[in-house]
């Protein structure tokens, strides 16, 4: 429901705007990582009912969490009162996120598969190299290499954040 309602919304504000660029626009919108910063924007934290376990781990600030609910709330939306008012919560909700920016963000994963492929190098390579805490509230450390060029490592709270923190920092460590 959120990628369409977003999707659309781009396609209305960008009508000229390649269609590369449009998905990675919508890419940029639709993580869970800004779902949780949407969620955090509504409150949504005061309002989750946690057992001992998760309060105790942080469950109440995780992206994956809170991702997950402010998700579940536009499906919920959705299922109440249908596309035109799902429509208009999104709208609301994303408020100007959606226009942030002339040119639409680079994703750091592709940024550095860019890079590599331009500096005549080999393609970036992922590999989870710790998992740790509790089932709901997990660290993924993962390392990006170049070969033996380069590489960096950095945490997030599921593979994908990890990932892209880790093509972040290495993107730093060339200056690129």
């Amino acid at each position: 429901m959120l990628g369409l309602v977003i999707a659309e919304w781009l396609w209305e504000l960008f009508p000229n705007e390649p269609e590369g660029q449009l998905s990675k626009r919508l890419n940029a919108l639709v993580t869970g990582a800004v779902c949780a910063d949407v969620a955090r924007s509504l409150g949504v934290r005061a309002h989750l009912r946690l057992g001992k376990q998760a309060r105790d781990d942080g469950a109440h600030d995780s992206d994956n969490i809170l991702g997950d609910v402010m998700e579940a709330l536009i499906g919920a939306w959705y299922r109440e009162t249908g596309l035109d008012g799902a429509r208009s919560f999104v709208r609301r909700i994303w408020g100007t996120r959606v226009q942030h920016g002339d040119k639409a963000p680079q994703h750091p994963k592709s940024a550095l598969q860019e890079w590599a492929a331009a500096s005549s190098r080999r393609t970036p390579e992922y590999v989870v190299v710790d998992r740790s805490g509790p089932h709901h509230a997990p660290r993924f450390t993962v390392q990006v290499r170049i070969g033996t060029f380069a590489e960096a490592s950095a945490t997030g709270t599921n593979k994908q954040e990890a990932e892209t923190a880790a093509a972040r920092a290495l993107l730093a460590k060339l200056g690129a």
